[in-house]
């Protein structure tokens, strides 16, 4: 069974072809500069590619275009999409009335599109691309919703609530959402099948590293907490976010450089974290050969990341009463071993013994590096969000 699997932004639109029968990736690739101009690059599993400049004037156009380069040409994968079973999309912000994935249907699209406020860079892009998909896929081919904020909707009121007026949150729903659910819910399941253990039987730290990170505290299978809170600007530094810090400091900042909120955000989300900070570059590797070569600016960056989520780490173990695992992921995660292993070092009130050789080793690969006598074990999941993407909406299609 065949099932596309849609990641779409407010310019692009990345999709993935998979095969359900095995769990293998047919074809990929990105739709991009939609509204501009319009490029597109797809790649097939057995190495075929096809790339072009496209006029992408909506997000239809680029459906169109993909519907295309999968089912014709030397990069063809299918022959007619009516051999798609199912569309799965990724949503990032299902604010409070999404918890778990839906079918979608001209109401739940509304919904999604009337939730804009909460994640205005992602959500119209979505209902958008929705909307664009049902004219381009055959009539009553189904589509799920998967909401990257669902997984934290376990959170308890103590943990995603925040001490402003209550009427804030009645009113205009200000509270912790959390991010990256998809993700923290696909590693997580994947550690406990590694460790021959069941969820609800462990307690984890999920640490997605990228150039948007967040961590989560996963008690028996459920978030109960997670750095990331009502936008994903807050908690660790990130590539271009500055993660969090004291409220008075953005209108101080505000007043002294005469910013309205516009650009004080955009300031806060593009020009802050490894760039801002650095003066160097927004991508971990650039920071890191930056530091290498005793750049203090650069080395300060990774110091202020490798402390930021040594102290997520213990805070979670205390929230939740002990500690079983910690599980590195995400683009970082998954591929800087000095990053983990300066984590891991100096762990030792929560008995985190990190086996440095193993560790050098890894990269992208599902691997445990932490000693055999470290209480807390630690490992680097490859998180995969769209395969997690295919199984809900398999599973929601054939209930």
């Amino acid at each position: 069974m065949l099932i596309l699997v849609v990641n779409a932004g407010s310019s692009s639109l990345k999709y993935q072809l998979l095969n359900m029968d095995d769990e293998s990736v047919l074809a990929k690739g990105n739709c991009d500069r939609i509204g501009i101009d319009g490029h597109i690059a797809h790649k097939t599993a057995d190495g075929r590619e096809y790339a072009a400049d496209c006029a992408f004037p909506t997000h239809t156009e680029a459906f169109m275009k993909l519907v295309e380069v999968l089912t014709t040409g030397d990069a063809a994968v299918i022959k007619d999409m009516s051999e798609i079973a199912a569309v799965g999309h990724r949503i990032v912000h299902g604010g409070e009335q999404f918890s778990e994935t839906m079918l979608i249907t001209d109401e739940i699209i509304d919904k999604i599109d009337a939730l804009r406020e909460l994640a205005p860079v992602h959500n119209h892009a979505h209902a958008l691309a929705l909307r664009a998909c049902k004219q381009v896929m055959p009539e009553g081919t189904p589509m799920a919703a998967v909401f990257d904020t669902a997984f934290h909707q376990t959170m308890p009121e103590k943990a995603y609530m925040y001490a402003l007026p209550y009427d804030d949150y009645e009113t205009y729903h200000v509270r912790k959402y959390g991010f990256h659910g998809t993700s923290h819910r696909f590693v997580s399941a994947a550690l406990a099948k590694a460790m021959g253990k069941e969820p609800k039987d462990l307690k984890i730290v999920s640490c997605h590293l990228g150039n948007g990170s967040s961590i989560t505290a996963i008690d028996g299978g459920k978030s109960v907490d997670t750095s990331m809170g009502f936008t994903p600007l807050d908690g660790l530094i990130m590539g271009t976010r500055c993660g969090s810090l004291d409220p008075s400091a953005v209108t101080y900042i505000m007043e002294k450089r005469n910013m309205t909120p516009e650009q004080m955000s955009d300031y806060m989300n593009k020009k802050s974290g490894f760039l801002g900070v650095s003066c160097v570059g927004s991508d971990n590797r650039d920071v890191s050969a930056a530091a290498e070569h005793g750049d203090k600016k650069a080395a300060l960056t990774k110091e202020m990341l490798v402390y930021e989520i040594k102290k997520y780490i213990g805070s979670y173990a205390a929230a939740m009463n002990g500690l079983d695992a910690v599980l590195f992921t995400g683009g970082i995660g998954e591929n800087a071993p000095d990053v983990r292993e300066a984590v891991c070092s100096e762990m030792d009130v929560l008995s985190i013994k990190i086996d440095t050789v193993a560790n050098a080793g890894v990269r992208g690969k599902l691997c445990k590096i932490s000693q055999s006598d470290s209480k807390v074990e630690v490992w680097v999941v490859p998180t995969n969000e769209e395969l997690l993407i295919a199984r809900d909406t398999l599973a929601l299609i054939t209930k």
